[in-house]
């Protein structure tokens, strides 16, 4: 195995009001696209790619409150897909794991003209976006 690129991205941490709803939608997602189940411990859970991994914990020091995509923080997180047609079959397969599509009407533009993707949030209001690979 290659070491990082120095300033890649190593891991990303949410912390989650509920971990078996976060693993029931992240647990679906992340392997889609193509990320491996890499750790588990009861108040967690994380999934690989390369060099990159994500976990969601449901933290006893997790304050009160939800997450607010638009409020100060983050936002979302941006994955690259394969190309439109894989997009297209996340977006029917994802709200029977807990996603639903944000911006329906702009669809798959909502990005503006030229960025195929699809928004998705989840039941705990975090955010990705699928963005299709040009070919």
């Amino acid at each position: 195995m290659t070491p990082p690129v120095p300033g890649a991205l190593h891991h990303v941490e949410l912390w989650v009001p509920d971990l078996e709803r976060a693993i029931a939608s992240w647990g679906w997602l992340l392997p889609a696209l193509g990320y491996a189940e890499f750790q588990s411990w009861p108040a967690g859970r994380s999934w690989r790619l390369g060099d990159t991994y994500l976990v969601v914990e449901r933290s006893p020091d997790l304050a009160p409150g939800s997450h607010e995509r638009r409020r100060a923080g983050l936002n979302h997180l941006a994955f690259h897909v394969a190309d439109a047609h894989r997009v297209e079959e996340l977006v029917a397969e994802a709200a029977g794991h807990g996603w639903r599509l944000l911006f329906p009407d702009r669809h798959p533009y909502a990005g503006g003209a030229g960025h195929y993707a699809a928004y998705l949030e989840d039941a705990d209001g975090f955010e990705v976006e699928l963005v299709a690979i040009a070919g």
